[in-house]
C-alpha cells in the first residue's frame, strides 16, 4: 500500500506558502506565459509536415487536437486553483492517486519539458541560420547541426541551438519576474507576426488548392492531429507557476482556458491561409511553411518578417518549457523523491538556481548533439500520458474531497474527464510503434529509480510533508 500513500491536500496548499518562491505573476502574464509555450515549432515547422499528412484537412486535424487539449485543460483548471502548488500534474497526482503514479508522471514530464526544450532550441537553430544567410552571414558547417543530422554534410554540434538554452538558462536563473518580462515582449511580436500572416495571406488564398480536402482520408486527418497536438503542448507549465502567482485561485484558470482559446483560433486560420496558398503536397520538403507559403504569394518582405517572428517565438517556448521542468523537479526533489539540493531556492534570486542551470546543460548538449526527429519522438506521448492522468485525478479528487473549495470547476463531470482521457489514448494510438517502444524503456528506467532510491527517501514515508 505504500506505492499508493498520499499527500494531505489541506497541508499541501498550507506549505506551499512558505517556500521562498516570489509571488509575482498576474492572469495575464500566465496567459502570455502559455501562448509563449504555444506559439512555437508547432505552427512554425510542423504545419508542413501535417499539411502533408492531412492536406487541407489540417484545419481539422488542429480542431480535433484543440479539443483534446481543451477537454484536459479543464480539468487543469480544477486542480490549478484548488490546489496551487508547484509541481502540476504531478502534485495533483500525489494527492489523488498515490505516491507511484505521481512518480510515473512527474518522470514523465521531466522528458517532456525537457525534450521539448531541446528540440525546439534546434528548430530555432535552423530558423536563425536561415536568417542569417539572409544576410550574408554563416557559421561553419561543423557547428550548424547535431552528428548526422544533414545527409552529405559534416557535422559535430549544433552550436546556436546549445547557446540559446544557455541564454534562456541565464535569465530564469536569476529571476522569474524579468523572464516573465521578456516573455510578453516577444509573445506580443510573434502574435503579431502570425496576426501579419493571415491578414496578408487571405488575399492570395485560391479555393482551388482546398481541393481535394482530404486527400488521404481520416487516416490521415487523425494522424496529422496526433503529429500537430504538439503545436498545443505548452498550457500545462501555466499550472507550475501556481506559487508565484498572486492570486491562483482566479488567475490559473483564466491563464490556461485563455492560452489554449487564443492559439486554438490562431492556428486554424493559418492552416487555412498556408493550404490556400500552396498546395499542401508542396510542403514535403520544406522546413520554413509558413514564411515559404507567402514567398510563394510573392510577399518576401513578409515572409522574412516571418522567419524573425519565428526565431522570437521559439525564444519563448524554450523559455516556458525550461521553467515548467524545473519547477517539476523543484516539487519532485521537496517531496524526497530526488536529491534535496534540487529544490534549494538561491537566496538573492529566489529561484531553484541549482537546478536551473543543471537542466539547462544537459537538454541544452542534448539539443546540440541530437538530431531534432529523434527528439520529438517521445514529447508528444508522454504529454498525452499526462493529460488523461489529469482528467482521471479530478474525478478521484471529487469524490475524496468533495467539500474542498474550487474557485473553478471541471463542467460536465464526469463526462468531460471521461471524454479528456478517450480522446487523449485515441491520439496515442496514431503514433509510431518506436514511439510507444522508446517511451516504455524511459518508464522502465523511472522505475529503478523510483525503487531503488526514492521510495525509501519519500518525506511521506517518514511521515512527513516538506523539508
Amino acid at each position: 500500500m505504500s506505492l499508493f500513500r498520499k499527500k494531505n491536500v489541506e497541508q499541501m496548499i498550507a506549505s506551499a506558502q512558505g517556500t521562498g518562491l516570489k509571488k509575482a505573476l498576474g492572469a495575464l502574464d500566465l496567459t502570455f506565459l502559455g501562448i509563449g509555450a504555444i506559439i512555437g515549432t508547432g505552427i512554425f515547422v510542423l504545419t508542413g509536415t501535417g499539411a502533408v499528412q492531412a492536406g487541407p484537412a489540417l484545419m481539422i486535424a488542429f480542431v480535433i487536437a484543440a479539443i483534446a487539449c481543451a477537454l484536459s485543460g479543464l480539468a487543469y483548471a480544477e486542480f490549478a486553483s484548488t490546489i496551487p502548488v508547484a509541481g502540476s500534474i504531478y502534485t495533483y497526482s500525489y494527492a489523488t492517486l498515490g505516491e507511484l503514479a505521481a512518480w510515473v508522471i512527474g518522470w514523465d514530464l521531466m522528458l517532456e519539458y525537457g525534450l521539448a526544450t531541446s528540440a525546439v532550441a534546434v528548430g530555432w537553430s535552423g530558423y536563425l541560420q536561415s536568417l542569417l544567410a539572409g544576410f550574408g552571414l554563416k557559421l561553419p558547417v561543423l557547428l550548424t547541426a547535431a552528428p548526422g543530422a544533414v545527409p552529405g554534410a559534416f557535422t559535430l554540434f549544433n552550436l546556436p541551438a546549445f547557446l540559446v538554452v544557455m541564454v534562456i538558462t541565464t535569465l530564469l536563473s536569476v529571476g522569474v519576474r524579468e523572464s516573465t518580462r521578456v516573455n510578453n515582449l516577444m509573445v506580443a511580436i510573434k502574435v503579431a507576426v502570425v496576426l501579419a500572416v493571415i491578414a496578408v495571406g487571405v488575399f492570395h488564398v485560391r479555393p482551388a488548392n482546398w481541393h481535394p480536402f482530404m486527400p488521404n482520408g481520416w487516416h490521415g486527418v487523425f494522424g496529422a492531429a496526433a503529429v500537430m497536438f504538439f503545436a498545443f503542448i505548452g498550457f500545462d507549465s501555466v499550472s507550475s507557476a501556481a506559487e508565484e502567482v498572486k492570486n491562483p485561485k482566479r488567475d490559473l484558470p483564466i491563464g490556461i482556458i485563455a492560452s489554449l482559446a487564443v492559439c486554438a483560433v490562431l492556428y486554424v486560420a493559418v492552416a487555412a491561409v498556408v493550404t490556400g496558398i500552396v498546395p499542401a503536397a508542396q510542403f514535403a520538403s520544406i522546413s520554413h511553411p509558413v514564411s515559404y507559403a507567402l514567398q510563394v504569394a510573392g510577399e518576401n518582405w513578409v515572409a522574412g518578417f516571418i522567419d524573425l517572428g519565428a526565431v522570437l517565438g521559439m525564444l519563448t517556448v524554450i523559455l516556458v518549457m525550461s521553467y515548467g521542468q524545473t519547477r517539476i523537479i523543484f516539487a519532485m526533489s521537496r517531496d524526497g523523491l530526488l536529491p534535496k539540493t534540487l529544490s534549494s531556492v538561491h537566496p538573492r534570486f529566489a529561484t531553484p538556481f541549482k537546478t536551473t542551470w543543471m537542466v539547462g546543460l544537459f537538454f541544452g548538449l542534448i539539443g546540440a548533439l541530437v538530431p531534432l526527429n529523434v527528439l520529438a519522438e517521445l514529447i508528444n506521448i508522454g504529454t498525452l500520458a499526462a493529460f488523461s492522468m489529469v482528467s482521471i485525478a479530478v474525478l478521484v479528487l471529487r469524490r475524496t474531497h468533495p467539500e474542498l473549495p474550487r474557485a473553478f470547476r471541471c463542467p460536465g463531470v464526469p463526462v468531460v474527464p471521461i471524454l479528456a482521457v478517450a480522446a487523449c489514448v485515441f491520439l496515442m494510438v496514431n503514433l509510431q510503434p518506436v514511439t510507444w517502444i522508446a517511451f516504455g524503456v524511459w518508464l522502465v528506467i523511472g522505475m529503478l529509480v523510483y525503487f531503488g532510491y526514492s521510495r525509501r527517501r519519500s518525506l511521506l514515508a517518514h511521515g512527513q510533508t516538506q523539508r
